[in-house]
């Protein structure tokens, strides 16, 4: 049976990070039971990891509604909760997706290693619950060696940086002993989890806050650092040794007269690294004594030094996907006329079976030496007749033929059969 292969995904691109929380499945068992049952889907593969939830699907007849209200009902959502961030791709485009996704290209950082790991888990956890098939199987085998080959080539993961990546290293550089500092991260958008990431991996504590205590506990529950109350940050900064702010909001959060104040009864100096567009630290802060501050202008340069350096790198791996894509395009497609030639030939040795042995009873033929040898010549026969055949329709089924599956299809009545 021919499969479709469909990839539904709310991501980073169109989610801020604390958002991704809500689309997460907390029971993945019954989350497949569910997409099996409900959504058209066939074969199902589901990858989470804290900048996205994807849905990598194979069916015959799926529906993109059937999906988004299975995912709503699982998750218990709206079904309108889909609306500005649900991602549809099907086909050659799923098939790219992950192939960018396993060469790191479509990651918060360009050569993320973590995810190709991730994906690994994935597809081994669906392959054990058996909720994946030989649609999903084999695309995701195939996705992982072009991964590996793209970073294995290119170096891709190597050196790879972020705006919060940067920011951390610059802390590093400019405070003694980082790890024993009190350090507080504003924001729990897509530049705040790069930096909480950074910390993270650096065994580094902070505490995090944003505008609702919620959106901090589910940031720090999905990314890292100890939830704060807004309010509560704000008024102890005199307790802060290290600031970053990483934040949308249209005025100043950190104003000069708040940080002043703080200074006054604070021995040490503070830093204040401000990653928000536009900017939420006032500039006149820099002004303050003790205070050392970088803004997103300073960080991105840094930054862009860093990607100008790796743009040949991207460039290769992305020539690489493109070389490569053809060839997963035609190993997805022949997959949808193997049944056809299993059945083809499973068909056609029935047939020879049964008039072997009612060849062999005519003849009274008791021999085994010689039942042996008309069976092997039975069997020569056919492959030898069928063999061509069924390879040109495998080399047709890879170039897109869909017209000559169907006609084969009709000729060996296979839709009646199986």
């Amino acid at each position: 049976m021919s499969l479709n292969v469909i990839n539904a995904r709310v991501t980073f691109h169109k989610s801020p990070i604390h958002m991704l929380e809500r689309f997460t499945f907390r029971d993945l068992d019954s989350a497949y039971s569910s997409f099996l049952e409900h959504s058209g889907l066939q074969e199902c593969v589901i990858l989470q990891t804290c900048n996205r939830v994807e849905v990598f699907g194979a069916g015959s007849a799926h529906d993109v509604e059937k999906i988004k209200k299975t995912w709503a009902s699982i998750g218990g959502l709206e079904e309108n909760a889909f609306k500005e961030n649900l991602e549809i791709s099907e086909g050659t485009e799923a098939f790219e997706h992950l192939l960018k996704l396993t060469a790191g290209l479509d990651s918060l950082v360009v050569g993320e290693e973590q995810i190709l790991s991730q994906i690994k888990g994935a597809i081994t956890v669906a392959r054990e619950s058996k909720t994946s098939g030989n649609n999903l199987n084999t695309l995701f085998d195939k996705a992982i060696r072009v991964g590996s080959r793209v970073r294995n080539t290119t170096g891709i993961s190597r050196g790879s940086i972020s705006i919060g990546s940067i920011a951390v290293k610059l802390a590093e550089e400019n405070i003694d002993d980082l790890k024993s500092k009190h350090i507080l991260l504003i924001g729990t958008g897509e530049a705040a989890s790069l930096v909480a990431k950074s910390l993270k991996k650096r065994g580094i504590e902070f505490l995090v806050t944003s505008r609702t205590f919620e959106r901090s506990k589910a940031f720090a529950e999905t990314v890292a650092g100890r939830p704060i109350e807004f309010e509560s940050a704000l008024a102890n900064f005199k307790k802060v040794d290290v600031l970053f702010v990483a934040t949308v909001a249209p005025y100043f959060l950190v104003t000069y007269e708040r940080v002043r104040d703080a200074m006054e009864s604070k021995r040490d100096g503070m830093m204040i690294l401000d990653l928000s567009n536009p900017r939420t630290v006032d500039e006149k802060v820099a002004t303050i004594g003790r205070i050392k501050m970088f803004n997103l202008d300073q960080i991105a340069e840094m930054v862009d030094k860093n990607m100008r350096t790796r743009r040949g790198v991207v460039s290769s791996a992305e020539k690489i996907i493109n070389e490569e894509l053809p060839v997963v395009q035609a190993v997805m497609k022949r997959l949808q006329v193997e049944p056809i030639v299993k059945g083809v030939f499973k068909d056609i040795d029935t047939v020879r079976v049964k008039e072997l042995k009612k060849a062999l009873q005519m003849l009274g033929e008791t021999d085994e030496e010689k039942i042996r040898i008309i069976e092997h010549l039975t069997q020569a026969i056919v492959e030898g007749i069928i063999s061509t055949p069924m390879n040109n329709l495998r080399k047709a089924s890879e170039q897109g033929d869909s017209e000559l599956l169907k006609s084969v299809s009709k000729i060996f009545d296979y839709n009646t059969k199986g």
